[in-house]
């Protein structure tokens, strides 16, 4: 004969009760290590997605500094090609040298479009000067000219460009002002 068969039926009312509390009680135990497991991954799965956006943000930013830097070394080569442009020589087409130097001065100032082209392109704008009222934003003052049809602090003449990208100045331009 089995021995629960000589358990009497109070005990084992009582043995069922104890047994579905204890596992009641572990079952809960259970429950409540899983929760914290779930909380303790939910925070890890955060953390990871904040590690990567700031991970983005920093290679971002990296981007956007060796991309200025490049520009900022760019902008004095094309401006020594703007000022040696402006210096060419002058021609006469009617014979077959001038008609050279004539090409010549067009294919230049297509690869000058070219760099302008390449710098709009990467939201460079030159700061403009002559005619303009005279800003220690973008400006400095190499000089000054009296000039008696111009009123004070205007910009006559540009001896360097200046150059801008978004807000920042990369080059403020040096100019010769009127006094």
């Amino acid at each position: 004969m089995p021995e629960e068969n000589n358990i009497p039926e109070d005990d084992k009312k009582n043995q069922e009760e104890i047994s579905e509390k204890s596992n009641c009680e572990e079952c809960q135990k259970l429950k409540d290590e899983c929760e914290e497991y779930k909380k303790g991954w939910q925070r890890a799965l955060a953390d990871y997605q904040n590690l990567q956006k700031e991970m983005n943000a920093r290679r971002s930013e990296l981007l956007q500094m060796s991309e200025r830097e490049i520009l900022e070394e760019f902008i004095p080569v094309f401006d020594n090609f703007k000022k040696a442009f402006n210096h060419h020589p002058d021609f006469d087409e009617s014979d077959e040298s001038g008609k050279k130097i004539k090409n010549w001065s067009l294919g230049i100032g297509h690869i000058m479009r070219q760099f302008k082209d390449i710098l709009k392109a990467h939201q460079v704008e030159e700061i403009k000067t002559i005619g303009e009222k005279f800003d220690p934003k973008f400006h400095e003052a190499v000089g000054e000219e009296t000039v008696a049809d111009k009123e004070a602090g205007i910009i006559l003449r540009e001896i360097d460009g200046g150059y801008i990208l978004g807000n920042r100045v990369l080059k403020v331009a040096k100019v010769i002002i009127g006094n």
